[in-house]
């Protein structure tokens, strides 16, 4: 859960520093206070793109920092990454924007990328805006939220995929159909060009072969009188190396006879005649091997040039044709396979098997999942004013299969019993779609794994008992959850544990004049009771209405029996200092 907040020149917040605890948590306070502001700073430091205009005026960049109790699948998530925090359980998330635009982003101190940011907020806090129940309006935000709560994302995934597949053998095969003429005349162009090669034949390493057998055909003559020389100089001839050391070694034995001392010069020797011997045994071989063969120097000539000519018409280096061969090869067989429409057209039908049985799997846990949410949100309609009214998830079959899946994903409401459901976007109230929308938020909210909830206005639109029964519901959320919401309901603020109350006022702003700031404060009983006075009388409060905000505040407690306190909370416009701030480790 969100532990602690702290902003520094955001919008029109210059200090502010938030201890939270668990619970239901409700922000309030004049249109334009700086409510929704506080959730703004959270998606900011959650990952959420940012530009110049967030940083207060006059201020150099803007800082938001945030502190989570983390889970053990998060533990894990930043364990892998190298981000783990010296102390377990906790993760802090920093985010700067400067005046330039420019950002930068922290996790527990280390820097980090904003998709880092955002997979970690994804596992901590889900955010219900204020436009919700506009953008519910939409089929595909209704397909997006159902999936998400159904906890199909990976399966829709899967299935884009395939059919993403699908579809690319689709656009071949009607490549094929649509370009056969060009693509005849390539393969024809191919298989000249490996037919050529194929015929020539040329084998990997045979330049390197053919070249040195050439030198050796081309200077036999050099070869054979020059090897004849040196066996005669080494071995043959009169005086030759070998009789001469063989006389020296001789003569050296007899004195080192006399003297031990030459015994060195004998050992030094006698290695050389041994090796002066094998020299010549080698010499005389290749003299008895190697011949004139005018006959195979012109075959090697001949080869040689068929394979320079070539490579030299490929615009490559001759010991390159035996892979160029294989890569035309492959580049013909490819343009075969392509053109041929058989092959085509069967890749396309496995690829489209392939989808619908991964769609078809879609389909039916997608009945199962609609059914149950159809069942919730009934039965949360009515306690929101709406008895006998009616929600069904209903699931559109496609002629042709989409990346989503084989139907459309459509929200269908009955405001009240003998009327028959229609699609959400055409709910005649604006109220009945603020209640509807706020009743599915709360419900895929509750089957959603992230500890913190926000709610930011999504009370837009309702009142009366309608508000009363979903600040319970908020109230219940809270028990397992913390649940956070920005309200102008007072019927939702009495029910919650914590409230707070945003407030914006003019300050002396030096040589730039008055300045406007945005600041917070906790209320205690007192205060809570003249806040929800003036959320019910507005800018006139009674005696009645303070005794009804007195009394909405004493119901609400009752009904939050057993809901854990927030009363540890700590708010307020304050510079950060370690007599009020948690200490934690500096990120940055």
């Amino acid at each position: 859960m969100l532990r602690s907040l702290s902003i520094r020149d955001f919008v029109i917040v210059d200090t502010l520093d938030l201890d939270f605890s668990a619970g239901f948590t409700v922000f309030t306070g004049e249109t334009g206070a700086g409510k929704s502001i506080l959730i703004d700073a959270l998606a900011l430091v959650l990952g959420e793109r940012a530009d110049a205009g967030v940083v207060r005026e006059g201020a150099p960049r803007a800082s938001i920092s945030a502190t989570f109790s983390t889970h053990a699948a998060l533990d894990a998530w930043l364990a892998d990454r190298e981000l783990a925090g010296e102390d377990g359980g906790e993760v802090l998330l920093r985010r700067t924007v400067d005046a330039s635009g420019r950002g930068k982003a922290f996790i527990n101190g280390a820097a980090a990328t904003l998709a880092q940011l955002r997979e970690v907020g994804d596992q901590l806090v889900d955010i219900h805006g204020q436009h919700a129940h506009q953008q519910l309006l939409r089929p595909d935000a209704q397909r997006l939220l159902f999936d998400a709560h159904a906890g199909l994302t990976a399966q829709t995934a899967a299935v884009a995929e395939a059919w993403r597949a699908w579809r690319a053998c689709v656009r071949q095969r009607e490549a094929v159909e649509q370009q056969s003429r060009e693509m005849q005349l390539e393969r024809e162009r191919l298989e000249w060009q490996v037919g050529e090669l194929d015929k020539l034949a040329p084998q990997p390493g045979e330049w390197e072969d053919i070249q040195a057998e050439y030198n050796r055909l081309s200077h036999a003559a050099s070869l054979i009188d020059g090897s004849r020389a040196a066996l005669d100089a080494l071995h043959e001839a009169d005086g030759s190396v070998l009789s001469t050391l063989t006389s020296l070694i001789q003569k050296i034995r007899q004195l080192a006879d006399l003297d031990p001392a030459l015994a060195d010069v004998l050992a030094a020797l006698e290695p050389a005649q041994v090796q002066a011997e094998e020299a010549a045994h080698s010499l005389s071989r290749y003299v008895d091997r190697i011949e004139l063969d005018p006959e195979r120097l012109q075959v090697v000539e001949e080869r040689m040039q068929a394979l320079h000519t070539a490579a030299r018409k490929y615009r490559l280096p001759p010991e390159q044709l035996p892979d160029e061969l294989l890569a035309r090869r492959q580049q013909l067989d490819d343009l075969q396979a392509a053109q041929d429409i058989n092959k085509v057209m069967a890749r396309e039908t496995a690829a489209r098997a392939a989808y619908l049985t991964l769609a078809r799997h879609l389909s039916a846990a997608r009945r199962s999942a609609g059914e149950a949410l159809s069942a919730a949100v009934t039965e949360a309609m009515q306690g929101l004013s709406m008895a006998g009214g009616t929600f069904a998830v209903a699931l559109h079959p496609l002629e042709e299969g989409q990346s989503y899946g084989l139907e459309q994903v459509e929200f269908l409401v009955a405001g009240h019993a003998g009327v028959s459901a229609r699609p959400l976007a055409r709910v005649a109230s604006g109220g009945e779609l603020a209640r509807i929308s706020l009743a599915i938020s709360v419900i895929t909210s509750e089957a959603a794994p992230t500890p913190t909830l926000i709610f930011d206005e999504v009370d837009t639109g309702i009142g009366g008992a309608v508000a009363e029964v979903v600040g319970r519901r908020l109230q219940e959320l809270g028990r397992a959850r913390q649940v956070l919401c920005v309200t102008h309901l007072p019927q939702v603020a009495a029910q919650a544990g914590t409230h707070l109350l945003v407030s914006k006022e003019t300050v002396d702003g030096s040589r730039d004049g008055p300045v406007t700031r945005s600041r917070i404060r906790l209320l205690d009983t007192g205060g809570r009771v003249a806040e929800t006075a003036r959320m019910l009388g507005g800018a006139t409060v009674t005696a009645t209405t303070v005794q009804h905000a007195e009394e909405m505040l004493a119901q609400g407690v009752r009904a939050g029996v057993g809901t854990p306190a927030a009363a540890g909370a700590r708010a307020g416009s304050r510079p950060a200092t370690k007599d009020n701030r948690r200490p934690r480790r500096a990120a940055g």
